[in-house]
Order: structure tokens, then C-alpha cells, then sequence
């Protein structure tokens, strides 16, 4: 089984980084294969709802969400993590997202995610909860942890120095490798996914 984490800063190895790296070492000492992916800081399109989504995602193919794509069919889990810019997430990781999901989102259905947001000081929870939406609508259950998932650090890697924010990153790792190995086990037993309801569509404005 494999994670996929989304890197949603474009720092490198900035603290969003170093506290998806200790989700990732826990989930390797739990016997989870992990990747971290990187938006980088090359421009990221928005999504502008053209609809012309295609078996490889989305149709703009100049930037790395179609790649993303087609690491998450293989995927068996996900981490998105972010710092916070003016306490929400960062403009690229929301942008990417929207696009990821818009054009591909029944690839994320029914496998197990969580979020993680990295600030100087303030914006945490706004940030963790805007990236959870994109869960909720993809019928995607939930990882959480002995806290929200936040990290606090300003310069580069001084999250590591938030003891108990890297102990909520490996809280988190271990209840996400214990739903997975669930959810694996419930396949092997004959537990059949649920059956998903379509077709109705309600608009307000008539």
C-alpha cells in the first residue's frame, strides 16, 4: 500500500515539507510505502470550468496536475499539505486541487486522507478545514489525529523544533496506516464498497 502526499508549497524542503517527511517516516515504520509530491514553484492554472476533462484529467497538460492524476489512480491513501498564506491555504495547492478534483475525482473515492497546515503562527485551522472539503465531496474518509494537524514554524525546518506538532504528525501516520490496513483487510473479507447514488441534481435558481 502506498500514500500519496501533496506538497503544497514552493519551497522545496520548506516546513511543509519536513512535516509531511515525518508523517512519511511513520508510515514507513508502520509498513506504508509513502511518495511526496511536489507542485514546485512553476505556475499553476486555475480551473475554469471549460468541462473538456478527459481519461488523463484535466485537458491543460502544461503543469504537473495530470501527473498527480495519474499517481492517485495507484494510490491507496492521501496527505495534503500546505503552508498558510493570509490564513487559508496557498493560492497554487488550491488551484491545483481544483483542477485534480474537478477533472478526476472519482480516482480518490472511498480511500482514506488527511490534511496538514504549516504557519508562522495563526491560520491553521481555517486552512485544514478548507482542505478537508475536498474529501467530503469525493467520499473520502478521514485520518485524524491527538490534535488538528498543524505544525508551527517560520524559517525552514523549525517545525521540527514544535514537539508536539511532529507528534501529531506521527499520531496522524499511525491512525492512517491502521485505516488502510482496514480497509485492505475488508476487501480481502468480502466487504464490497458502497453503492453510490447519481443522477439528481438539484439548481436553486430556476
Amino acid at each position: 500500500m502506498k500514500v500519496l502526499m501533496l506538497n503544497g508549497s514552493a519551497k522545496k524542503e520548506g516546513n511543509t515539507y519536513q512535516s509531511l517527511l515525518e508523517v512519511g517516516k511513520e508510515l514507513e515504520r508502520q509498513g506504508i510505502e509513502y511518495e511526496i509530491f511536489q507542485i514546485g514553484s512553476q505556475p499553476v492554472r486555475d480551473c475554469i470550468g471549460c468541462g473538456q476533462c478527459n481519461e488523463n484529467g484535466c485537458v491543460f497538460a502544461d503543469d504537473k496536475v495530470n501527473e498527480f492524476v495519474a499517481k492517485a489512480k495507484e494510490a491507496d491513501g492521501f496527505v495534503f499539505g500546505t503552508p498558510v498564506y493570509y490564513a487559508h491555504p496557498s493560492g497554487r495547492i488550491l488551484s491545483f486541487l481544483d483542477r485534480v478534483f474537478y477533472s478526476s475525482g472519482r480516482a480518490f473515492a472511498f480511500k482514506p486522507a488527511a490534511s496538514v497546515a504549516v504557519a508562522r503562527r495563526g491560520g491553521c485551522s481555517a486552512s485544514f478545514d478548507v482542505l478537508n472539503k475536498y474529501y467530503g465531496i469525493c467520499q473520502m474518509p478521514v485520518a485524524g489525529s491527538t490534535y488538528w494537524n498543524m505544525v508551527h514554524g517560520c524559517e525552514p525546518g523549525e517545525v521540527k523544533m514544535d514537539a508536539e506538532g511532529m507528534q501529531t504528525m506521527r499520531n496522524l501516520a499511525k491512525n492512517l496506516a491502521w485505516m488502510m490496513k482496514c480497509f485492505e483487510a475488508g476487501k480481502v473479507a468480502g466487504v464490497s464498497l458502497p453503492e453510490t447514488e447519481r443522477g439528481n441534481q438539484t439548481n436553486f435558481i430556476r
